[in-house]
């Protein structure tokens, strides 16, 4: 039996994962790899959550990778992610050390611990040409009918749909020859928390989002050049709020469509998680409840279980 050679923490948005994932990878001496498809963007900070004072436990600062790599406006994807997360994860492997993969992008995350097969997909201007006046709804049907792997949690707008559309349609005629990575011995820890103790804690963080300035991020954004349709591409926080800024919403309409679509992507996150787990993934669940130090040592144990069984 193959030892673990990573601990991956999953769970939907305002879980705690962060704080755990962080705290966890101290105990370990090691460091985060960021498993988060919008927080690879630079000055996209509040809408992302970043959370960065979380990477910080005891007062020293746990290494974090895969964070801040790219500039807003660009159209990062799974493809690229694969790649630099074996990047990192082979400078933990020489350093001899076990870490910590994070996020709640499950598609990040299943790419690199199967190995899927990826390819680097092109734009298709003629495909998007064709798709160009179709609502979201029946954009999101026509992926539906594409049954490989797609991304159902970062679906919100109508870029991204036709983007996730573009990449199947080119899957379908496209194969690569070889597997490039091979699958990881993960430990996947998921932390699962009860849904309406959830649902108010998205509620109090979109408050505090906004507190804390996520109006003048968006607005501080498109100064910097960035077009409406650049920031509605990355949608939930940076969708709805660009709206309003724009003048097409009023702001009690942006936090109640917000609130709406954070809480339904929360949803979407835990399904494909679930999923995971019918395609062959064992998730070990911990209540979110549970403290941080509650949380380590039960997830130090099952590390312990499988060592003895090596």
């Amino acid at each position: 039996m193959k030892g673990y050679e990573l601990i991956t923490i999953i769970g939907p948005t305002a879980s705690g994962k962060t704080a755990f994932a962080t705290a966890l990878a101290a105990h370990l001496d090691s460091g985060i790899i960021s498993g988060d498809s919008r927080q690879v963007y630079r000055n996209m900070d509040i809408g992302t959550g970043k959370d960065l004072a979380d990477y910080v436990v005891d007062g020293m600062q746990v290494p974090y990778h895969l964070i801040d790599i790219c500039d807003p406006g660009y159209k990062y994807n799974v493809f690229e992610y694969q790649h630099d997360f074996h990047r990192v994860f082979e400078q933990f492997k020489l350093k001899g050390k076990l870490p910590v993969l994070c996020g709640g992008t499950g598609m990040y995350i299943e790419a690199v611990l199967k190995g899927y097969k990826l390819l680097d997909v092109p734009e298709n201007k003629l495909l998007r040409e064709s798709l160009r006046e179709k609502t979201l709804v029946e954009l999101k049907e026509i992926l539906a009918g594409y049954k490989t792997l797609h991304n159902e949690t970062d679906v919100d707008s109508a870029q991204r749909v036709i983007r996730a559309i573009e990449i199947e349609e080119y899957n379908r005629h496209t194969s690569p020859d070889r597997n490039e990575y091979d699958p990881i011995n993960s430990l996947i820890i998921g932390v699962d928390i009860d849904r309406d103790e959830r649902r108010k804690k998205i509620s109090k963080r979109l408050r505090d989002r906004l507190d804390e300035g996520l109006v003048e991020e968006v607005r501080y954004l498109l100064s910097l050049g960035l077009t409406a349709e650049d920031l509605l591409y990355y949608g939930l926080e940076y969708k709805f709020v660009t709206l309003y800024v724009i003048g097409k919403i009023k702001y009690e309409e942006m936090v109640r469509e917000l609130e709406i679509a954070i809480h339904q992507f929360a949803k979407r996150q835990m399904t494909w998680f679930r999923g995971m787990e019918r395609r062959g993934f064992t998730i070990y669940w911990l209540k979110a409840e549970l403290s941080i130090e509650e949380k380590i040592d039960r997830t130090l144990r099952l590390l312990s279980d499988r060592k003895k069984n090596v």
